[in-house]
């Protein structure tokens, strides 16, 4: 496993990351581009294990049905379904909307929580989600984990963490507090356009000379 940066070094990448990426743009909204709470989260559900032009035409689909959760309740199983085929496992995400909007409903009048805590006591919403939401839609100070901020905090020495969850609890006690809220923004646009999955861009990175990944490749 690939060996942590110390607090020093943690401090460098994210002011040099800051200083070579654009950074929460002007216009970023909800997951998939949704504009309030309640479609984000079920936008964010969508998205698992589905690539973004199927999660939306699922959206879309849906959406078309309805955009709040008595809405989406009067909706049998069927039309869920049917809606939101493109994303895959559509029987289990069907009945986690299902869940979910019932559980809104229930604990918090329809309005979707903005603490994590919150978030993730609603049925289909774990840590990611979550995060993305907090992050996204409320503008919450917080590095949201997806694939590309995974793969990029494990490569460099971030953190040191087998799971997308693991990677955010430990981003949230080693991060620096400034980059809380774009820190998202810069490591994800640094996983798309330099240290990509296959084929990272050690020539051109910014943060060769303190990426783990890199010095113990170097070292065989």
């Amino acid at each position: 496993m690939t060996e942590l940066l110390d607090s020093e070094a943690v401090e460098t990448v994210f002011r040099r990351l800051r200083d070579a990426m654009p950074g929460r743009t002007r216009g970023a909204k909800g997951p998939k581009g949704q504009p309030d709470a309640f479609r984000a989260c079920i936008a964010c559900m969508l998205s698992a294990q589905s690539l973004d032009r199927n999660t939306a035409a699922a959206t879309q689909a849906l959406f078309a049905l309805a955009t709040t959760p008595n809405a989406m309740l009067d909706l049998s199983d069927t039309q869920i379904a049917q809606a939101i085929r493109p994303a895959g496992l559509y029987n289990v995400k069907t009945r986690n909307i299902r869940q979910f909007c019932e559980a809104l409903l229930a604990n918090h009048a329809g309005v979707v929580p903005r603490s994590r805590e919150g978030l993730m006591s609603l049925p289909g919403i774990g840590r990611k989600c979550a995060d993305i939401v907090m992050s996204f839609t409320f503008g919450a100070d917080v590095i949201a984990v997806d694939t590309h901020v995974h793969r990029v905090c494990n490569r460099i020495g971030l953190t040191a963490a087998r799971t997308a969850e693991g990677t955010a609890r430990q981003l949230e006690s080693r991060a620096p507090h400034w980059a809380l809220h774009d820190g998202h923004f810069w490591l994800i646009q640094f996983g798309k356009q330099i240290c990509q999955a296959r084929r990272p861009q050690c020539a051109v990175c910014p943060l060769s000379d303190l990426c783990r990944w890199r010095l113990e490749n170097l070292e065989k």
